[in-house]
């Protein structure tokens, strides 16, 4: 009987000492992974031992059962929770090109304190997948516009460094001429990683590696905008002989927002204006479009065109109205008027020297799929909208009625020339300087 319970004994300890040394095998295992993780560039590693996975974004070793003399050992769970940018991994500049939907954003920038914006969303979504290497300011961040508030895109251009899986000697640190040859093979999936976690109406068309010395904004050759509109009963005609003043070198100070804090020349440089139909129509009304091309526009420039362009178009002002308003010795204070409405408005595209973006036929295949399956969805919203149309109760005989069904208002037109004028560039001046003197004597 003592045997027995000798040969039970020894076969315990037996069975201890061999999940001892188990244990210690699988804390060796797991420390040799975390030093593989924080060394390793890539988001995730899958080592092929005993069923392992570690995920850098959200770290978590969890292991298979390991059964042991009819016993079960279950492997030590380690979590670790990382944010925010990454900055011991490979880097290059690259340029992406965004599309966006503006109507729920307030605008392209973060600055204004007013979220959401497209891009406090494209920076939580380069978060989430860890391709930032540093802050916004060491990023060498430039954006090529700042679209208004309801302002879509699809052709927007943004650079910074994102994190690369290929190595430093290989990433772009030289010139135009370099960067253009380089190979993308074998580089992180920048569109399919980030469209993955973007919001629906935020999608990266492309990305394209570029040198160091380049800016979104300042090596822009060209932007050019379109706004859409229904014909009705505008006279395109007019709209057209007017919008083609616009073309060539102007001040327009009559035509913008002006900021005198921050803009001192109003000169910008059109390069071609047309208006063209689009291929819808609604209720016997075609789409058209105002397509507007120059080097670089002011604050709200495109909306104030295409208002006083809608007052020429109405039969309100006449075509010479451009002349006058073009001409700042004659007119050195902007007439008061509402500008066009922002959501026609999109951002069609904006050029640069060289710059060709790539797109993997999967993230490109993904993004066509996504953009259909939106577009039918809004083909129902406006087939429902349509029924509901239909659906109202006749108006009143009394009610005086345009072709399209929409009532009538009768309002006065007080020409552009009749109207309240702000202050002029020189006015706005004079009142800061006077405000900064002010403020030194109070200092």
């Amino acid at each position: 009987m003592s045997e027995d319970k000798d040969d039970i004994v020894s076969s315990l300890h037996s069975q201890i000492e061999s999940l001892q040394n188990t244990i210690k095998e699988l804390e060796a295992a797991n420390a040799n992974l975390m030093s593989q993780v924080s060394k390793c560039s890539c988001g995730k590693i899958e080592e092929k031992l005993d069923g392992l996975v570690l995920d850098s974004t959200n770290l978590a070793v969890e292991g298979s059962k390991t059964k042991t003399k009819g016993r079960k050992l279950r492997k030590t769970k380690v979590v670790e929770r990382v944010t925010g940018t990454v900055n011991h991994h490979f880097k290059r500049y690259v340029a992406l090109k965004v599309m966006y939907f503006g109507q729920r954003f307030y605008g392209f920038a973060s600055e204004a304190q007013m979220e959401p914006t497209i891009e406090s969303e494209i920076f939580t979504a380069l978060e989430k997948t860890r391709l930032l290497v540093a802050d916004r300011k060491e990023s060498q961040y430039s954006r090529c516009g700042r679209t208004d508030k309801g302002v879509s895109s699809v052709g927007q251009v943004i650079a910074l460094y994102l994190r690369s899986k290929l190595k430093e000697s290989s990433t772009n640190n030289g010139s135009e001429e370099d960067v253009r040859g380089e190979q993308v093979e074998g580089e992180i999936d920048y569109v399919r990683v980030l469209n993955r976690v973007l919001p629906k109406d935020i999608r990266i068309l492309g990305w394209c590696p570029v040198p160091i010395d380049f800016s979104a904004r300042f090596s822009c050759l060209a932007r050019e905008y379109k706004y859409f509109f229904w014909r009705e009963n505008l006279n395109l005609v007019a709209m057209e002989s007017a919008g083609k003043k616009f073309v060539g070198e102007h001040d327009f100070r009559n035509f913008c927002k002006m900021d005198a804090v921050n803009v001192h020349n109003y000169k910008r440089h059109v390069t071609s204006f047309e208006v063209s139909p689009c291929d819808m129509r609604f209720e016997g009304h075609q789409l058209h479009a105002i397509k507007i091309r120059g080097s670089a526009f002011l604050w709200h420039q495109v909306r104030c065109m295409v208002a006083v362009l809608f007052m020429i178009g109405q039969g309100l002002e006449s075509v010479d109205v451009i002349d006058a308003l073009l001409d700042t010795e004659r007119t050195p204070r902007k007439p008061q008027y509402t500008m066009a409405p922002e959501i026609p408005l999109v951002l069609q595209s904006c050029e640069f020297e060289g710059l060709k973006f790539t797109c993997s036929s999967d993230a490109g295949q993904a993004l066509r799929v996504h953009l259909q399956n939106e577009c039918q969805m809004y083909q129902l919203q406006a087939a429902i909208f349509h029924e509901a149309l239909l659906s109202c109760l006749p108006l009143a005989n009394d009610q005086s009625l345009l072709k399209n069904g929409t009532v009538k208002k009768k309002t006065s037109h007080i020409l552009l020339f009749s109207r309240p004028t702000e202050p002029s560039y020189e006015e706005r001046c004079a009142k800061l300087d006077s405000k900064r003197e002010v403020e030194g004597h109070i200092g």
